[in-house]
């Protein structure tokens, strides 16, 4: 009679997942459970008088989606949207607010243990917009602090 050894099985309590996509070099993540959905990029309407980081709105199955630019918000430098921008529609305070990212991941499972406090500075930005770092296996996976980022003051996000 043979003997098979068993793997444990894994606590997903202790497991997080993240959607990650791309801005500039960044690879970023957000709690999959804040993430509502990805669409290519939508036809963006831009509205006057908005702040330098709102990109516009756009109709989503009926209803309206303020889109922001997170490179704004984020102090980095501006580009103009590609074939690979898309939009990362997250739910910030009961309403949608679309990402517009350079281009998506793919969803990463990791243990809560492993992440990291982010460094005061990430890539020319600062920590506070961030919960966490993870080490993956050839880049570092960055977790955006959606609440933060999307609540800084407006004074905060001038281009």
């Amino acid at each position: 009679m043979s003997t098979a050894t068993l793997t444990p099985p894994r606590n997903l309590a202790q497991e997080m997942e993240y959607a990650t996509f791309y801005v500039g070099d960044i690879l970023l993540g957000v709690d999959i459970g804040q993430m509502e959905e990805i669409n290519r990029q939508l036809e963006v309407t831009v509205v006057p008088h908005a702040p330098p980081f709102v990109r516009g709105v756009v109709n989503l199955r009926g209803e309206v989606v303020t889109v922001v630019d997170p490179r704004v918000i984020l102090g980095l430098p501006v580009t103009e949207v590609s074939a690979t921008s898309r939009t990362v529609i997250v739910r910030h305070k009961g309403e949608q607010i679309g990402l517009l990212v350079d281009r998506i991941a793919d969803v990463v499972r990791i243990s809560v243990g492993e992440m990291e406090p982010p460094p005061a500075n990430v890539g020319g930005v600062e920590g506070r917009f961030f919960k966490g770092v993870y080490k993956l296996q050839t880049e570092l996976l960055i977790v955006l602090d959606v609440e933060t980022a999307l609540s800084a003051p407006t004074s905060d996000r001038q281009a």
